[in-house]
């Protein structure tokens, strides 16, 4: 059975999501990169929709005009590590609970994870297209002076996923659990090979 969160997120309803899980989502999902981030934390510029108990995603659509209104084209995950700088800041001033991008997020971030009962999760890259094709409409559309990348798009989505939870509210980081398990696999396999070219 597919586990789906539903915006507002309530804090309940990210509390029992470990890492590795597979969730999707329904309801208001908004965009917002390092500009946009900066934006909000160093300027506190404060958008038009309301995020508490909302879902961010760290992309950067590819969008068009089509009989005056906004369609997206495209949105693939950007980097999460590039927004490590802002988003605690981000999470305490918006009241978001779903932060949403391409691969993991450092101990800042974990550990504001735990304290604002909020997870991280991870799209798939190289879906744009599959991820625009779940955004059922645009609703809004701030901070264009920023550019279409790092504007401020407002969406409404339906099973929007596979989101995989890599940063849960008990401070699990699934990339760097990753890390710990590959090096001692490394560590291991190098030994084995080394003792192996010794004979």
């Amino acid at each position: 059975m597919k586990k789906i969160l539903s915006t507002p997120i309530k804090t309940e309803d990210v509390a029992s999501l470990k890492v590795g899980d597979v969730v999707y989502l329904n309801g208001l999902l908004v965009t917002c990169r390092d500009t946009g981030h900066k934006r909000r934390v160093l300027e506190g510029v404060i958008p038009k929709v309301d995020l508490n108990g909302g879902a961010v995603f760290h992309a950067g659509p590819i969008v068009k005009e089509v009989d005056g209104r906004l369609e997206i084209v495209a949105i693939g995950p950007t980097t999460s590590m590039r927004m490590e700088k802002y988003e605690k800041e981000f999470m305490e001033l918006t009241g978001v609970k779903l932060i949403i991008g391409k691969g993991g997020m450092g101990e800042k971030t974990t550990k504001a994870c735990v304290e604002n009962n909020v997870v991280h999760a991870v799209y798939p890259g190289g879906c744009a297209v599959v991820a625009a094709d779940q955004v059922e409409e645009l609703l809004d559309a701030e901070w264009l002076d920023l550019g279409m990348p790092e504007a401020f798009y407002v969406m409404r989505v339906k099973e929007f996923g596979p989101l995989i939870i890599s940063i849960d509210t008990q401070g699990n980081n699934l990339f760097e659990q990753n890390k710990r398990t590959f090096n001692e696999r490394k560590v291991a396999s190098l030994t084995e090979l080394y003792d192996d070219l010794k004979k």
